[in-house]
């Protein structure tokens, strides 16, 4: 049976997804008060912030749009279940999960290496994603966010 996508579930989760980064970044900022360290995960965290923003925008329009049910139509369901069990993993979920909390005994380097992993998982989230979006909706905003994400990466191993 075919199901219909649901976008503005699709970007409310890409939202969550880009707050979560922030508060991991913030949290991340305030273990190394007074470093250096801690302006560039100020500045992860702004920039997150922004795609966070990108992704309200892109929902607002898309529940707009009337012929957007039509423009994502997923057939099988397989792009929605596909970006749904990514989400429900650890792609800067928050709660209980440590991944975004610290206890303040972590090393840099841990903190390092969880957050480039995170940004892996936001990366293969978001290209599921773009898949789904068409032109109008902004496919080449997910480009550009997908391409900060990856200079985050870069960003994050450049500071080891």
């Amino acid at each position: 049976m075919a199901i219909r996508f649901n976008a503005d579930e699709i970007f409310e989760i890409a939202e969550k997804i880009e707050q979560n980064g922030v508060s991991f970044y913030r949290s991340a900022a305030e273990m190394f008060k007074g470093k250096k360290e801690a302006d560039l995960f100020n500045q992860l965290a702004s920039m997150e912030e922004q795609h966070r923003l990108i992704f309200a925008a892109m929902r607002s329009e898309a529940t707009k749009l009337k012929d957007m049910e039509d423009a994502l139509y997923d057939p099988d369901n397989d792009t929605q279940k596909y970006l749904h069990a990514i989400a429900d993993g650890k792609v800067f979920v928050s709660g209980d999960d440590k991944s975004v909390s610290f206890s303040g005994r972590e090393t840099k380097s841990e903190i390092l290496k969880t957050a480039i992993g995170l940004e892996k998982d936001s990366i293969i989230f978001y290209l599921g994603m773009r898949d789904m979006v068409p032109e109008k909706l902004g496919r080449s905003k997910m480009d550009e966010i997908i391409n900060e994400e990856k200079r985050h990466i870069v960003i994050l191993s450049e500071m080891f």
